[in-house]
């Protein structure tokens, strides 16, 4: 995830406000999990699994809220 973004860029986010860390952090989280899940290493059902993925997508589309508001405001600024 934001993988067309300067990582210096989504540093500072994640320094500046401890929400969009967290959220980030649990992004990952889950990203593994559902990695791990589909690969077979982690036994979960299908429903679990369909819950985690639901829940990633939520975290993720938070996330980008919060980058474009975050941009946004960067080109108010300036």
């Amino acid at each position: 995830m934001f993988e067309n973004q300067q990582r210096d860029d989504v540093e500072a986010l994640m320094k500046a406000d401890a929400e969009f860390r967290r959220l980030y952090q649990h992004h990952k989280e889950l990203d593994s999990k559902v990695h791990d899940a589909e690969i077979g290493v982690l036994p979960i059902d299908d429903m679990t699994l369909t819950g985690m993925k639901k829940e990633k997508l939520h975290a993720k589309e938070r996330l980008q809220r919060m980058w474009d508001e975050r941009a946004h405001k960067h080109r108010i600024v300036n």
